[in-house]
């Protein structure tokens, strides 16, 4: 006879020391929002079903063996009672005892430790019965549960508490196989009781659980856990079905990667790239998209921690059981456990980008039109990923078409052997850069530059430093260390030279232009880069370049920030030979041309000038012309 026949009575008891302490943990710090409550009543529900779909395997004879595994939640407004019922493997009165009163004999931990290595990887289970079921205290003044056990000759019991040291045990006859919680909702949580709360909540946190949940007779949770599945179980329509739902999108997602792992930890993850970049369309900044869960149930949504800021854009799933259910939001920050996935799946993201490059340069090409800007923010921001990322960075360059890009590696690899920097140079556009003084001398050499066409760009470039052994070095940086220019014929290299203006004249004039420029100017140099331009700033420092210069005015540092730049003029062109003769007829207009050559290569470095000053120079300039 069951222990259950022997004793009828209604018996109140207290919670066990450790009970009472968790209870005024849970109510009052563990979690941040109340609403977690329905997650972790229906957490420990699909527990119990997954605890009575294992033992109905290994029994003879269940009771109740006809009636269907889900969960069932009822509300009650009028009466302010949310109602949570499941068809799992129920609690006789001692176990009622132990799982609710007392922690040390969590159900769940229990039945845990008496499994198998092997019958664990059949059987998920969720939380720890013991903690989750305090959560309702935090909404309900009074809970109720009922439950009877999957064995035959179990009665069926009540437990009944207000959460205040003591709980009454009672027998209750003629109920179903399972157990119902019954919550008598404080006023405060009355919303509770509402069924499209309850409905919002069971979608957000609980649409994956794998037993249906029924409110009102309809299953809420409709949608597969598909990143629980093997990759052969799951079809295109169901992935883009599935990231269609996680993404809230309405098209298909540009690229995927879902893979699982057992070690260092076992996490199950599914991520997409979507095919459109909303920050980039002036959206505004993303929020990250991907979802933790943990055994198919949210821990956190839209997951600031587990992934680095700067994958924003992705989206999807990463699930690990590895992680407590009842985990808050700041111990989620704090977790090494959070820290170790974090690097899991960048790692293997990175890696995954990396090979679609080489197996679809097509689709990695349209991938870096969107969404380049982010992994750029990854190099500049993120020293941990930095050399993987630096592997996924693509440009335009000298060497390739309009509007291809090349690697770094793909770079390197076409360098001469000499060779040993990486050249860039920033502008607006590949035009723009083409046609203006920076690349003259790489031209002349056939050295490849890269051409980077967005503000960032520098940025990353500077942060990066080097890639392999090689130096990323800017184009507009004032001591570049080139080769002499190949000279095809004697004839070339006497008309070179008979072009070039005699050493003393150049040394003079470039005193007497750093004279007029004064502090504007660190020095004025003969260059031995310029061919066809007359002129250009370069930076003598190497560190800021031109457009990192740009950006930072633009947020309003001011010049004492960047220091001085060098003017380098070209000896052999026409105006500067004539700039000579000028100033010897005419030294206020020479002084004023000076200014104007000055104001026009900082106008090619995309450096800003006062344009009052210029337009007037620039008339004063040709009313002298018009005057002669």
């Amino acid at each position: 006879m069951s222990p259950e026949k022997t004793t009828p009575q209604t018996e109140t008891k207290e919670f066990q020391t450790e009970v009472k302490k968790m209870l005024d943990i849970v109510i009052h710090s563990l979690y941040t929002e109340k609403e977690i409550f329905l997650r972790e009543l229906i957490s420990n529900a699909a527990d119990a079903l997954e605890k009575f779909r294992h033992q109905s395997v290994v029994e003879q004879e269940v009771f109740d063996s006809h009636i269907p595994l889900e969960i069932s939640i009822e509300f009650d407004d009028k009466a302010n009672t949310l109602t949570i019922t499941d068809t799992g493997i129920g609690m006789d009165r001692g176990e009622l005892e132990a799982n609710l009163g007392t922690i040390a004999h969590s159900g769940s931990k229990t039945f845990f430790t008496k499994l198998s290595e092997t019958d664990r990887k059949e059987v998920n289970l969720i939380g720890q019965f013991g903690v989750g079921f305090y959560a309702a205290f935090m909404v309900a003044k009074k809970v109720t549960v009922k439950s009877r056990s999957f064995r035959m000759d179990d009665m069926g019991h009540e437990w009944i508490s207000d959460g205040g040291g003591t709980f009454t045990i009672a027998m209750c006859p003629g109920i179903r196989r399972g157990t119902s919680i019954v919550l008598e909702l404080t006023d405060e949580a009355k919303e509770y009781a509402n069924e499209q709360t309850i409905r919002r909540i069971i979608k957000q946190y609980s649409s994956f659980v794998p037993f249906p949940i029924k409110l009102k007779g309809e299953a809420i949770n409709t949608v597969q856990a598909i990143w629980t599945l093997g990759k052969s179980e799951i079809s295109e329509e169901a992935y883009t079905e599935f990231y269609k739902f996680i993404a809230n999108a309405f098209d298909e997602p540009l690229a995927r990667l879902h893979f699982s792992a057992d070690a260092p930890l076992a996490i199950k993850t599914l991520l997409f790239i979507p095919k459109e970049n909303l920050e980039a369309m002036g959206f505004g900044r993303m929020e990250p998209g991907v979802n933790l869960y943990c055994q198919r149930v949210l821990i956190e949504q839209h997951s600031k921690t587990i992934l680095p800021e700067w994958l924003r854009f992705l989206r999807g799933v990463i699930d690990s059981e590895d992680l407590p259910l009842n985990i808050s939001r700041q111990a989620l920050q704090d977790s090494a456990l959070v820290a170790k996935i974090n690097k899991v799946v960048t790692k293997r993201l990175l890696k995954f980008l990396e090979e679609l490059a080489k197996s679809e340069p097509e689709k990695y090409t349209e991938f870096w039109k969107n969404f380049g800007m982010f992994i750029k923010e990854g190099v500049i921001s993120d020293f941990a990923y930095r050399e993987e990322a630096a592997k996924l960075l693509r440009f335009e360059s000298s060497k390739t078409e309009d509007g291809i890009f090349t690697s770094l590696a793909e770079y390197v690899e076409r360098m001469p052997e000499d060779q040993k920097e990486i050249f860039y140079i920033n502008g607006p556009s590949r035009e723009a850069i083409e046609n203006g003084p920076y690349i003259e001398a790489f031209k002349k050499r056939n050295i490849e530059v890269l051409y980077t066409l967005e503000p960032i760009d520098d940025f990353a470039m500077s942060h990066l430093g080097s890639f392999g052994e090689k130096k990323l070095v800017s184009a507009d940086c004032g001591d570049l260390d080139l080769p002499e220019a190949a000279i095809e014929t004697e004839a070339d290299k006497e008309k070179a030279q008979a072009e070039a203006m005699p050493e003393s004249d150049s040394a003079a004039l470039t005193t007497w232009m750093k004279e007029v420029l004064g502090e504007q100017v660190k020095e004025v140099i003969a260059s031995k880069r310029l061919t066809d331009s007359p002129a250009m700033v370069v930076n003598p420092d190497g560190f800021v370049t031109s457009s990192m210069e740009r950006i930072m005015r633009a947020s309003g540092q001011g010049l004492q920030q960047f220091g001085g730049k060098n003017l380098e003029i070209n000896t052999t062109h026409p105006l500067i030979k004539g700039l000579a003769g000028l100033k010897e007829k005419d030294g206020e207009v020479a002084s004023s041309v000076v200014e104007q050559i000055f104001d026009n290569a900082m106008i090619q470095a995309g450096l800003m000038v006062e344009p009052r000053n210029m337009v007037a120079r620039s008339y004063r300039i040709l009313e002298r012309l018009v005057e002669k």
